[in-house]
């Protein structure tokens, strides 16, 4: 699948491997986010995803084991005809302020199928094995 991305060539998301999943978001401007405090981060990045797929913006591990920073939102969903800069919602849930230089990877994007339901109203369920439990019902 091919993706058209308006960005300059630093701010490109790449995947870091072979087989990995996704693709690297990277800061396009600096800031510092204090302990548990968020922030709205520019990429410089827009994208043209196809009809029928989503993007979705997902925490990077390696800045959530070192500094407790997150996608506040995860996974943030990019919809199909969304052509504005993507914008990551970081949020500090460590002991230090976080500071982001132009360039750091932030996030990164995953792309999959969308399916759309046709949902309609009814008036009762069908019956299922769990019923009504939830909150951990099953165990």
């Amino acid at each position: 699948m091919r993706i058209p991305c308006i960005c300059g060539a630093e701010a490109l998301p790449l995947y870091a491997s072979q087989a990995a999943a996704g693709a690297d978001l990277k800061a396009a401007s600096a800031l510092t986010i204090p302990p548990g405090e968020y922030a709205l981060i520019p990429t410089g990045v827009r994208l043209a995803i196809p009809e029928g797929m989503e993007g979705q913006v997902r925490p990077r591990s390696g800045l959530a084991l070192k500094y407790g920073v997150t996608v506040l939102n995860a996974p943030g969903t990019i919809d199909a005809d969304y052509r504005g800069e993507i914008k990551v919602m970081l949020i500090n849930h460590g002991k230090a302020p976080f500071s982001v230089s132009p360039g750091d990877r932030i996030a990164q994007i995953v792309f999959a199928p969308v399916y759309r339901a046709e949902i309609f109203h009814a008036e009762e369920l069908p019956d299922s094995q769990r019923g009504t439990g939830g909150f951990g019902s099953t165990g």
